[in-house]
Formats: structure tokens, sequence, C-alpha cells
């Protein structure tokens, strides 16, 4: 006990010495790159929501009123493998929907469990509209593409297997399509539904909370969105026909997102449409994952989308700040933050664990600051409050953890294409994606 007195008076005693300035000089990372990104942009835009919220209100109000005018079929599409488990889940959580004018196609991707088995059955009892099976798996892209083909709706609503919507998720996904008829595709707002079952659970719920629910509605404001997640995403159907719908290979969410911007379409985030869906719960398999989503960016944003840098005649200043923002944040400050960390402990090694200290408190207030924007716009509240206890791991999750596992992506990706090796995606398709890169 002794020890941690002599070393928290060692601490403050170093802390004395410090002025602000060199505060902000030692931590320069934080408070120039996240903290007018991550934190400042936030606040300023949540603000701004709020402040225009009888504005929008309003014409929320008389978008809903069009659709439920119009009242078109939507195709709800759920491509996967080896999810006949989670499809009666599915099926009896869309039947609760204020929306109803659906039809649900289940496209199997070469299950090898009693997925046919389970489908079959719902499709004869009336459960889902059409259960299609693909033999041998051809992936995710795939599988989608081939449902869209037989939909039979006007929008189409992509869903993965182990997701749960809120009652109005449906019909609050669609409104955008009813507010800008330049709008072809909307995004919703994904949430942790398991993260009371670990720590690594709780995280990730956070980072959703975060990166979906405020990040995507920062980025949708600034009109510069550049992701519509796989998880729970609208699109409209003429347009998926237009751009060819979705290209085989990983990393279709923000591949399927570039194709609908660089057509010259508006893409939107539903932040008030939830859907649940199941993480990872143990770290090793969180890692797989985000290596994954990690090299789509290098492979879709600097290679297959690059064209979206350039000046050309379909070049677009919004298009591009989008595909910059993310290249910029997600991938080359990484780099940067590598050689700021290398620099900190070389260059304060006699202080290191001070200096270690004193960067650690100040994302711990800035994790607390996050999430009090968090539960300004949430709207489970009560239940997002006991995730409180977890912020001050954040830093260790985003700052240090996060970041090795991007970093490791892009190096792979950047020099290695290891994203045609990725077991996640069948053999074949990877060849033929490499083949069309080629």
């Amino acid at each position: 006990m002794s020890y941690i007195f002599d070393t928290l008076d060692t601490f403050m005693t170093w802390l004395n010495h410090l002025s602000f300035s060199s505060i902000v000089n030692t931590y320069w990372f934080i408070f120039f790159i996240e903290i007018p990104r991550y934190y400042l942009l936030e606040i300023i835009i949540v603000g701004y929501s709020l402040f225009t919220y009888k504005k929008q209100k309003k014409k929320r109000f008389y978008a809903r009123f069009r659709l439920f005018k119009d009242n078109p079929l939507i195709t709800i599409l759920v491509p996967g493998k080896n999810e006949g488990k989670n499809i009666y889940k599915l099926v009896k959580s869309l039947a609760e929907q204020t929306y109803r004018n659906y039809e649900i196609i289940i496209v199997d991707d070469g299950s090898d469990d009693y997925t046919p088995l389970i489908c079959t059955d719902l499709e004869r009892h009336g459960y889902i509209d059409l259960y299609l099976r693909c033999g041998v798996r051809g992936g995710k892209a795939s599988a989608a593409n081939y449902g869209a083909y037989h939909a039979k709706g006007k929008y189409i609503v992509h869903l993965d297997a182990d997701s749960s919507l809120d009652r109005d998720a449906i019909e609050k996904i669609l409104m955008p399509f009813y507010l800008d008829p330049k709008i072809k595709a909307v995004g919703g707002t994904v949430k942790v539904r398991n993260y009371k079952e670990s720590i690594c659970a709780s995280m990730q719920a956070i980072e959703y909370l975060k990166t979906i629910m405020v990040g995507r509605r920062v980025t949708d404001t600034l009109g510069i969105l550049h992701i519509i997640s796989g998880a729970f995403g609208a699109f409209e159907v003429e347009t998926l026909k237009k751009i060819g719908y979705w290209d085989i290979g990983p990393g279709l969410d923000g591949d399927i997102t570039q194709k609908i911007r660089k057509a010259g379409w508006k893409v939107a985030h539903a932040h008030d449409a939830v859907c649940l869906t199941s993480a990872p719960v143990k770290w090793k398999v969180l890692f797989k994952q985000r290596l994954r989503w990690s090299k789509s960016l290098i492979r879709f944003r600097v290679r297959k989308h690059r064209d979206i840098l350039y000046p050309n005649r379909n070049w677009s200043l919004s298009n591009f700040i989008s595909n910059m923002e993310s290249i910029v944040y997600d991938c080359v400050f990484n780099y940067i933050w590598l050689f700021y960390f290398i620099g900190l402990i070389t260059r304060f090694s006699n202080h290191i664990f001070e200096v270690m200290l004193l960067d650690f408190l100040i994302r711990i207030c800035l994790a607390f600051i996050a999430f009090g924007v968090i539960l300004i716009v949430t709207e489970r509240k009560r239940e997002e409050l006991f995730l409180i206890r977890f912020l001050p791991l954040t830093s260790l999750y985003t700052g240090y953890f996060m970041r090795t596992v991007r970093l490791l992506a892009h190096t792979k990706e950047l020099f290695f294409f290891s994203s045609y090796k990725d077991p996640w995606n069948p053999e074949k398709t990877s060849r033929y994606a490499q083949l069309e890169r080629a």
C-alpha cells in the first residue's frame, strides 16, 4: 500500500511541474487529431440536431405520411450460412413491425446444418415468403444478389440473420427515402444485444454506440456518410439494378455504398431505426473479425474506388471528403499514432509511467464526455447506463487494441493483398475478385 501512495505522490509531483502548454505539446495527437474530430465535432452536430429538432420532426411527420400512403412492398432480404437457428427469432420480431407490407426472402449460402429443413418448414407454414438455397457456397454478396434478383419489393431491407429490430425500425429506415428523392440507400443504427455476456461484448457495445449511433449521425449530417451496414440497410431496388448489385468479395457494406455515391445518388443514416445484433464475446474471435473488416478499407477505398479521389467529370467534393475522411482517420493517422507512441516512450523514458498514466486519465475524461453525448441521443438510457462501469477500459480498447488490429490489417492488405486469402470468403469468389482486380 505504501508503494502505491509513493507512486501517486511521484506522479502528482511530476504533474505539478507541468504547464498546460507542455501537456498539449506532449499529447498533441489527442488534442489536435482526436478531440476535434471525435469529440468537438460530435458535440456540435448533436447540438445542432437538438436545436433543429422541431423542424426535423415536422419533416419526418410528412415523410411518414407519404410512406404509409404509398405503402410500397418491401423485400426483407436475409442471406447467410448455417443461420437456421436464428431465422425464427428474426421472423418473429418482423411480425411485430409497425410497417406490414413486406415479403421475406431467406437465401441459404450452402449451409451444412439443419438450415434447409428449418427454412423449408417456415416457408411451408407461411412465415417466410421465399426460401432460396445455393448448393455451393458463393459468399454473402453472391447470396444477396441471388435474393435481390427474386425481390418483388420497391426497396430491399438487407438484414443479418441474427438481428432483431425495434417495432418501428422498418418504417424509420424507410422514411429518409420520402424525405429526399435523391436518397437511394439508408443505414440503420446497429446496437449490441449481448452486451452483458462478457467485457469483450460490453466494449463493443460502447464502440457501436459511439461510432454508429453518434458517429454516422455526424457523417450523415455533413453529407459524407461512407458505409451502409449490411446488418441493417435499406436500398432502392432500381438503383441496385443500375449499379450491378453487390460485387463479390469481403467488405460488401462499404463497397455498395461507394458504388451508390459514385452513381450520383445520396446515402443516409436513420439514427432512430434500431437493430440489435450479437457481437463476439471472445477477444480472439473479435480480433479475426476486425482484421477482416479493416482490410476492406484498403481493398475498396484505396484501390477499387480510388477514382473518387481524382478530379474527373464525375468528381464530387462530398465523395472526395467522404473517402478521404475514412482513409486519413482510419488508416493514415494510425501509422502517425504509432510514431507518436514510440516518440512518447523514447522522449520520456525516465517518466514513462507518469506519461502513460496521464494519457490514460485524459482518455477516461474524454470517454465520459463521449458517453454523455450518447446518453443525450439514445432511446435506451437506462439499459446503456450499465456500460458506464467499462468506460475506464475504452482507452485500452480503442486506443491500443483496435488500433493494433487496424495497423496489422492495413499493412497486410497494402503489401500482401491478404483479403483475397481470407477463409471467410469462398476461395472461388476470391479468385474471381482477384482476376477482376488484375
